[in-house]
Order: structure tokens, then C-alpha cells, then sequence
């Protein structure tokens, strides 16, 4: 007992005077590393990476055991893996690394096309507001016929490459014009529509699947393409489903189903042009 409370009392001492020495650049060293090692485990979590993860933990403890009782050969040819491994792993998890390297180019540092719409004029304030309508309305109309929709709200990340696989519409939106695209045996049904500042873009997009895993089996690949559209950027993805005629929306990686035109109105208002005066932005300290 009393070397338990000799050990105790050390630990604190050392503890102590580690914390009397620490300066403000010790401190802000801690937080930064904090930060990226919880959104290293957020960006990992639920994906394939999670398990290569707990491997290497466990090839870590048996090198650390292999060291401590002198076993050699074993630790040796560790060694030798782990170097080599980091290429082969960086080769085998492209997809993840990828999709972690967009999701820092989409940090919250970013000034969000909403912000910008709200502050250079109210002509662009209205062009969103105009294209918020359309998408609620059609979504409803396509909702209440229980057609299939797949619509994408571009923001700041550029669909350049998602683009080509359709057909450039650049028109003003209207209720009519993206019903008729999405209605059955039309030439661009089977898509989806971009939309790009405010106009009908494109039609009859192809748009990358989900490979989550964790999706149900009762979400159609209508539903993992849009999954799979906010995994690697930033757009706000409406799907009208055709079975149910449920209007689901798909944004950073998460979908939420069971919206109607109101509750859908609500949450483009918010993405889009920001929040209303009855719900103010939240600060940098107040998210801390």
C-alpha cells in the first residue's frame, strides 16, 4: 500500500511540474493534435478503415511484446512489414484517403455559397428562393405520382466530372420542366439533374454509389447514388423514391428521409440562404 501511495505521489509531482512548465505554444501543440485525432477517428468510423485501424493496433502490441522479450526474428520482419506497408496501404484504401482529403477541402473555413448569395444581392437572393420553390414543388408533385427523383444542389464543390455524363440543359427552373425530365421513358429519366447557381443545369447525370456497408437493403441505388454524391462534395441531394413516393435528402455522407414540402422548404432555406433571423448563427466559441 504505501508503494502504491509512493508511485502515486511521484506520478503527481511529475504531473505537476510538467503543467508548471508548459507554455501557451505546449498548449495550443495539444489541442491541434486533439482536433485532428478526433476527426481522424470521425473520418474512419463505420468505413473499412476503422478495421485496418485495429489491425494496425494489434501488429503494434505484438512489435511492442515482441521487443520487450527479445524475440528478434519476429520483430524484425514487423520492421520490415510496416515499412513497406504504408505504400501498400495508401494503394489498397485510395477511395478512403480520397474521400478524407475532400471532406478537409470542404472544412467549415470555407465561406458556403448561401452566405455569399445573402450578402452580394437580393436579385441572387431571389434566384435561390425561385429554384428552393421549384425543387419543393416538384419534389411533392413527383412525390404524390410516386415517380422517381434524383435532384443535386451543386455548391462549393464543382460537379466537373459528374457533368459530362449527362446532357447540359442551362435552363431556368420550372415545376414543369423537371417533372417532364424525371417522367417515365423520357430520354433523361434515368439521371439526375444538377443544378448549378440557381438554373437547371444538367439531366440524366450518373453519380457515383455509396459503397457504406451500413446502407439498409430497402434503399435502391437511386438512394446509395445519392449517398454516394454527398460522400465526395458538399451538394445537397433530393431523392423522391419510386416505390414509396417518399422525399428523402442526402448531405454529408447522411440520409434523412420522411420530409414534406415544408419541412424540405425549411431545410434548403437554411443550407442554401442561410439561417432566419429567429435562428441565429451560432459562433466559433459557441460550437467549441
Amino acid at each position: 500500500m504505501q508503494e502504491i501511495t509512493f508511485a502515486l505521489s511521484e506520478f503527481a509531482r511529475g504531473l505537476g511540474s510538467v503543467i508548471a512548465s508548459a507554455n501557451f505554444a505546449d498548449l495550443l501543440d495539444i489541442l491541434v493534435v486533439a482536433y485532428l485525432l478526433y476527426h481522424a477517428i470521425r473520418l474512419v468510423r463505420d468505413t473499412r478503415a476503422m478495421q485496418l485501424v485495429k489491425g494496425i493496433a494489434i501488429v503494434l502490441i505484438v512489435y511492442l511484446a515482441a521487443v520487450s522479450l527479445n524475440m528478434l526474428t519476429l520483430a524484425f520482419i514487423i520492421r520490415n512489414m510496416m515499412q513497406w506497408g504504408i505504400l501498400a496501404l495508401a494503394i489498397v484504401f485510395q477511395p478512403e484517403l480520397r474521400r478524407a482529403l475532400e471532406h478537409v477541402g470542404r472544412s467549415k473555413f470555407n465561406i458556403s455559397i448561401g452566405r455569399l448569395v445573402t450578402r452580394e444581392s437580393e436579385e441572387l437572393t431571389a434566384v435561390m428562393q425561385n429554384l428552393i420553390e421549384t425543387i419543393c414543388k416538384s419534389a411533392e408533385v413527383l412525390s404524390d405520382s410516386r415517380t422517381g427523383a434524383l435532384m443535386v444542389i451543386e455548391r462549393e464543390t464543382k460537379l466537373g466530372d459528374v457533368i459530362p455524363s449527362g446532357t447540359i440543359i442551362d435552363s431556368e427552373p420550372s415545376v414543369p420542366l423537371v417533372c417532364n425530365i424525371f417522367y417515365p421513358n423520357t430520354p433523361l429519366h434515368d439521371g439526375a439533374v444538377i443544378f448549378r447557381e440557381g438554373r437547371v443545369y444538367a439531366a440524366g447525370c450518373f453519380l457515383p454509389l455509396s459503397d457504406n456497408g451500413a446502407i439498409g437493403r430497402g434503399l435502391g441505388t437511386r438512394h446509395r447514388a445519392a449517398l454516394g454524391m454527398s460522400e465526395v462534395s458538399d451538394a445537397i441531394v433530393v431523392v423522391v423514391s419510386e416505390e414509396t413516393g417518399k422525399i428523402s435528402v442526402a448531405m454529408d455522407g447522411n440520409l434523412t428521409r420522411d420530409f414534406s414540402r415544408q419541412s424540405l422548404s425549411a431545410l434548403l432555406n437554411e443550407k442554401l440562404l442561410g439561417p432566419g433571423p429567429e435562428e441565429p448563427k451560432k459562433t466559433f466559441w459557441r460550437k467549441i
